[in-house]
């Protein structure tokens, strides 16, 4: 499989995350591994296909984003890439805290 390219850097970033298929209302839990402005990567065995959209919420600690999204690629086994889509500016801006902390660290 080609290696996704990414539009912006990934930042190493565990994190609980659900993920709903709007259309199927199936959900899966998962870790994130990493995190950009536009997408995450869910570590999971049983990812979605390429091309679903799906509802998510990253949790961290006390603080939590919630978004619509896209699965960019779905390597099976190991987990899906997810771009992000609609998100509320309020999740948006808890979104930029976690990068801003990444990028410091």
């Amino acid at each position: 499989m080609k290696v996704p390219h990414h539009r912006a850097t990934r930042y190493s970033f565990a994190a609980d995350i659900a993920v709903t298929d709007v259309k199927s209302e199936k959900h899966v839990l998962a870790r994130t591994t990493d995190l950009s402005l536009f997408g995450c990567f869910a570590k999971t065995t049983t990812p979605f296909p390429r091309g679903t959209t799906v509802r998510l919420r990253v949790s961290r600690g006390a603080e939590q984003i919630t978004a619509f999204g896209k699965i960019a690629y779905s390597l099976a086994d190991e987990g899906m890439g997810i771009v992000f889509g609609k998100i509320e500016p309020s999740d948006q801006a808890i979104l930029e805290q976690w990068l801003t902390q990444l990028r410091n660290n």
